[in-house]
């Protein structure tokens, strides 16, 4: 039988998005191997080689560019304003690339790198890795299945409680931090996902905690060309948290609350693949219908599925697993809100 060669990526990054959200994901999907990762930070060099036997650790981007012979992909995991120089780099030294959300700090930005990557006939995708939440996959199925009939309105929330600053980068506007480019490029897209193109009709933008530079308190309100309303929420002040997905449609509803287990998971040092991975026990489970709602089982999150998406398209010259014009459409949305 023949075994095809292993898909050599370079992932530049091994903070939180590198370490937990990209490595585990890279290394689990089928045809894909993790070749390097690039961090400087001793102790984060220790984990990647305890994590990862033989991965090769380098010290930043420029020694992945240098030896980019070596490597067949490079996944952009790095703080968010690195992202367009750690990409263009990329694809000018021949790479496909897979861009940590959000894609870049502006629209503008974004359809540059699309340019580049297709003058140069390379793929070019963005982990919008909340498309493979359980909670997710179980609305879309609902909504496509016509189970709530017509949806009138959609709210969706990530609701946290983190009142004090912690000096992370997210919270500092020279690194193109705040809410709405961290939870507001998952919240848009997974709205634009499941109605189609909309419009901002409002948006209310705070800086609740002391010595805020950033965003911290966000709600938008979008009006989609098909007739749903969404209603979005993101706050890293909610003491209590709302629903996740409350969903009100002509003939019933669906409520859910919780997050997707998949990064409480990594974190208590469980890896994809384990047996009962990605679901949810039925205690968590959303309900559907009116007075009389019933428990529907969570779908399990997968989000190799995103990574396995990418391996079939480098190898079968397919669409990528996520378009990067949709990152361009969820951030003229965002600059809108922050306009309006």
């Amino acid at each position: 039988m023949h075994v095809m060669t292993p898909i050599r990526v370079a992932l530049l990054g091994y903070g939180l998005a590198g370490s937990v959200f990209h490595a585990p994901f890279i290394a689990a999907a089928d045809g894909l191997e993790l070749a390097a990762v690039t961090t400087r930070n001793p102790k984060r060099k220790r984990s990647a080689e305890e994590s990862y036997p033989g991965v090769l650790v380098l010290d930043g981007p420029d020694d992945v560019f240098e030896r980019a012979a070596d490597f067949d992909l490079v996944v952009v995991a790095t703080p968010n304003r690195f992202h367009v120089p750690n990409t263009l780099a990329a694809l000018e030294a021949g790479l496909p690339v897979v861009v940590d959300k959000p894609v870049t700090p502006t629209a503008a930005e974004a359809r540059r790198l699309i340019d580049a990557a297709r003058d140069r006939g390379l793929m070019l995708t963005v982990f919008q890795n909340r498309r493979w939440d359980g909670d997710f996959l179980t609305l879309s199925k609902l909504v496509r299945e016509g189970a709530l009939g017509r949806v009138h309105r959609f709210e969706s929330r990530i609701d946290r409680w983190r009142p004090q600053l912690t000096g992370a980068w997210r919270e500092q506007a020279d690194e193109a931090g705040g809410l709405l480019l961290d939870l507001g490029t998952h919240l848009v897209d997974q709205a634009l996902q499941l109605f189609g193109p909309a419009e901002l009709v409002h948006a209310e933008i705070d800086a609740r905690r002391e010595g805020a530079e950033v965003e911290d308190d966000v709600f938008l309100a979008l009006q989609h060309e098909s007739g749903e309303r969404s209603h979005l929420w993101m706050s890293l002040v909610a003491a209590q948290p709302g629903p996740r997905f409350r969903v009100l449609g002509e003939r019933s509803a669906f409520v859910k609350h919780g997050e997707d287990p998949q990064e409480a998971a990594l974190r208590a040092g469980r890896t994809p693949g384990d047996p009962g991975w990605g679901e949810e026990p039925p205690e968590s489970w959303g309900l559907l219908g009116a007075d009389d709602a019933q428990p529907i089982p969570t779908e399990p999150g997968n989000y190799v599925a995103f990574y396995d998406g990418v391996a079939r398209s480098l190898r079968e010259s397919g669409p990528p697993p996520v378009d990067p014009s949709d990152a361009v459409r969820v951030l003229e949305l965002l600059e809108a809100a922050r306009l309006a």
